[in-house]
């Protein structure tokens, strides 16, 4: 029963999976081809556009049909995938040494900053290209163009703290009605000039390499166009499944792209001229107007996933605390992806609209576009490479036979998109290079903050016995719950209760919340109890970094395991709220520090964080100088 109920859903979730993970590839027709040609100046000639098109077929098929369908897909964290996940599975190699461990999340947070850069990038030129198809129906819209971009997108945005549960149902649909009908007018025009189709042998590509090697070289800065999106097929593995991914890409999308790449081709050897707009040209002009709105809601639809995937990844860095807490709102009941989260949201959104204001139309913005996604998918190369290695347990050989044509072909695109940073790749380097910045910084600025609080900490064991021996304490009815990053030592918050207040409850809880590297903790696992003494007991919770923290939800488990009755009415959660002091010395470099100060003071409460009630709070302030 299970398996029918499995083989009926399969192609259920193969049709969601299309709105969600192939948008951001499956909107790369609308203006790959026409920037392959003109980013070198190329010349349209028989074996141009044959060699471009043989590139562009071998590409898709080496980088994303066998490196990240194939192969990267294989490493799934409990399900999970994303470049996260692939440095969460590295961290857990045995046959790594523990000093060089750094590297590897470096690396991962190199990936991780530009695959934000690569968020605020699609959105802008997916929609851009999708309506940029109104110029080819009727000059009178090439003034409008930009504002109607704009209007989109901040609908799109605004959209977001409603959640896309109910829009969602109909990406997958207008998806595939995208691939198909991209397909279709591929295959007419291919019956027009079917020679096209021997761009599937490599010869053409090679030829192309050998006779034109520099031409080739910096065509290759487009053709990475067309892979755009593999790292979303490996990330978004977690929520669809590692086969219906595989399905899609292999029975719809990939056939439906390389029609229609091929069309465009047809297109080219018959009229040179359409290099202008090879994608709507290819269009009949009865179905122009429809195309261009099955675009733009392709379109919406590829910019929603990156949206998302921002979001996702966002939540995850924060929940494995390399990021600020930030405000987390969750738009469905139902499904546990849907999050929503207004300080990246709005970030995003200002950042696009600057990116459309200052490169104007797609051919521009395709500039900036390829620089992030090359050096990611290096890194991906880099740590399946080495995960290969450690945890795969392959032979030597056989990772070099796997990694060193693939480092090869990465390093050729990131040369290739190099040669674009002056006239736009600059942007997701610096988008990069500050989400970069911002991760090590909290990184480093939190490890630094506990080592100066374990220093000064007196050990909870001692505080006990000294409690014990100690008849003169008043204690005071009730129930204090104590959130503590160390659970052996005692928490700010407790000697500042008794400094200040004079008192002690009669139950005591420390609560210490550990984020595994696994996506999600079952609840059988969800918590582990100590009882240290009557007065005291200590509470480990924990979470994936996929989980939503629920603190009362914990508790109330926890107390069902101590016999206690659980009742939020009777407990008071007691918060250290730190003060930082910026001090000339050891540690981060002063601007750092600085910054590090203005992350932790704007961080959102750990009430709303952990879900915890804010009548139930009490936050006892202290300073500590970094």
């Amino acid at each position: 029963m299970q398996s029918t109920a499995k083989k009926a859903a399969l192609p259920a979730i193969t049709l969601a999976a299309l709105g969600v993970v192939f948008g951001d590839i499956g909107t790369s027709p609308l203006y790959a081809l026409r920037q392959c040609f003109l980013t070198a100046h190329v010349a349209i000639t028989e074996a141009t556009v044959l060699g471009i098109l043989s590139l562009i077929f071998w590409c898709m098929m080496l980088t994303i049909s066998f490196k990240y369908v194939t192969i990267i897909m294989r490493a799934d964290n409990n399900g999970e995938g994303g470049i996260m996940s692939l440095l969460a599975l590295n961290l857990r190699s045995n046959r790594i040494a523990d000093n060089r461990k750094i590297y590897l999340i470096a690396l991962g947070f190199i990936g991780a900053s530009l695959f934000f850069g690569d968020g605020i990038i699609t959105p802008a030129i997916s929609v851009l290209s999708a309506i940029e198809g109104l110029s080819v129906a009727t000059p009178m819209f090439n003034k409008w163009l930009m504002p109607l971009a704009i209007g989109i997108l901040t609908a799109l945005f605004l959209v977001q703290r409603h959640g896309t549960g109910t829009m969602g149902k109909f990406f997958g649909p207008i998806t595939l009605t995208w691939f198909v009908s991209i397909g279709l007018v591929g295959i007419y025009s291919i019956s027009q000039t079917p020679y096209v189709l021997s761009m599937l042998s490599p010869h053409w590509a090679l030829n192309f390499i050998f006779h034109q090697p520099y031409v080739a070289f910096l065509t290759m800065g487009a053709v990475i166009l067309t892979v755009t999106g593999g790292e979303a097929l490996y990330a978004d593995m977690g929520h669809f499944g590692r086969l219906p991914i595989r399905l899609g890409w292999f029975i719809i999308v990939l056939p439906c792209l390389v029609l229609n790449y091929a069309g465009q081709g047809a297109l080219l050897l018959r009229d040179p001229n359409a290099i202008e707009n090879p994608f709507y040209l290819l269009v009949p002009e009865w179905g122009l107007y429809p195309m261009i709105a099955l675009a733009t809601a392709a379109a919406v639809i590829a910019s929603q996933a990156v949206i998302t995937g921002v979001f996702s990844m966002a939540n995850q860095a924060i929940q494995l605390r390399y990021l600020p807490r930030l405000t987390v709102h969750h738009t469905s009941d139902v499904e546990q992806g849907q999050i929503y989260l207004p300080f990246i949201n709005w970030v995003l959104f200002v950042s696009i609209v600057l990116l459309i204001v200052i490169f104007q139309n797609s051919a521009n913005l395709a500039n900036a576009y390829g620089v992030a996604v090359t050096m990611t998918m290096f890194c991906d190369t880099i740590l399946i490479s080495i995960l290969a290695y450690g945890f795969w347990r392959w032979p030597k050989w056989k990772v070099a036979l796997f990694a060193i044509p693939f480092l090869i072909i990465d390093i050729a695109f990131i040369g290739s998109t190099s040669l674009k940073i002056i006239s736009g790749g600059w942007v997701p380097i610096l988008i990069g290079a500050i989400v970069f910045t911002i991760l090590m910084t909290w990184k480093t600025g939190r490890e630094i903050v506990f080592n100066r609080l374990e220093k000064d900490a007196l050990p909870l064991d001692l505080f006990i016995k000294s409690v014990s021996l100690n008849d003169g304490a008043m204690c005071v009815p009730g129930q204090a719950v104590f959130l503590t990053g160390n659970p052996y030592i005692v928490p700010h918050a407790m000697l500042h209760n008794i400094k200040h207040n004079k008192v002690l409850h009669e139950r005591n809880i420390l609560v210490t919340v550990i984020t595994r590297d696994v996506p999600f903790v079952p609840d059988q696992e969800r918590i582990r109890v100590e009882v240290l003494d009557d007065k005291f007991q200590r509470v480990f919770v924990y979470y994936g970094f996929k989980d939503q923290p629920d603190i009362p939800n914990a508790l109330a488990l926890a107390y069902a395991q101590l016999e206690i009755d659980f009742d939020m009415m009777h407990i008071s959660f007691f918060i250290s709220r730190d003060r930082l002091i910026h001090t000339l010395g050891e540690g981060m470099a002063p601007w750092r520090e600085k910054l590090f100060i203005s992350m932790q003071r704007n961080t959102s409460p750990v009430s709303d964080f952990y879900q915890i009630p804010p009548n139930r709070v009490v936050e006892m302030g202290s300073q500590i100088e970094i």
